[in-house]
């Protein structure tokens, strides 16, 4: 595959990947070209609801915001890099300041503006607020699937958005006509 093709795919962490930080991951690749890769993990969420982070910056929250419960309004664990920064995964109902576009129906963005209409309660029907990411210098991620360490599936409004976390592994998966238990946690090549 190539490079400009990963963008927008999602990356699920084989059983062989030994990396517990990575285990059973599911990524959405964000950005890749010459220089490295980006993605967010979307089957991890924490024990913290969009209503707390957006107090904890100042933002003011509508009393539908407040009403939000984990996991209704789950804040995920986007991956071990930069976990204080925040992203906002979120349809294209509508561009703001800071977005661009991962595929034709799936929209990041970084700027506060997004943020400030969440907590009106005015954002985007289908969104997900993640800190963190997982990064990738150049020819890392190549190297890694080589090595067998991620398949690489189609990515879908319904695995980010409708498809429950933990279940989100196995439905990329079955995406790609595979079921877990066809895989080995042994690495090899033909």
């Amino acid at each position: 595959m190539q490079i400009n093709q990963l963008a927008g795919q999602i990356l699920l962490a084989s059983p062989s990947l030994q990396d517990p930080v990575f285990r059973d991951a599911v990524i959405l690749v964000c950005q890749h070209d010459d220089e490295g890769c980006m993605g967010l993990m979307i089957n991890r969420p924490r024990d913290i609801g969009v209503p707390e982070v957006l107090e904890d910056l100042g933002i003011s929250i509508s009393d539908s915001c407040a009403k939000m419960s984990v996991p209704l309004a789950s804040v995920f664990e986007g991956g071990p890099v930069d976990d204080f920064r925040g992203f906002v995964l979120h349809d294209g109902w509508k561009i703001y300041e800071s977005t661009m576009p991962v595929t034709p129906d799936l929209y990041l963005t970084a700027s506060r503006d997004v943020l400030e209409e969440l907590g009106r309660g005015d954002g985007p029907e289908h969104y997900m607020l993640i800190l963190g990411y997982a990064g990738w210098h150049a020819g890392q991620l190549e190297a890694e699937l080589f090595n067998n360490d991620w398949l690489i599936a189609p990515a879908s409004h319904q695995i980010v958005f409708q498809e429950p976390p933990d279940r989100r592994w196995d439905f990329g998966a079955r995406c790609m006509g595979i079921e877990r238990s066809q895989l080995s946690d042994q690495v090899g090549h033909a």
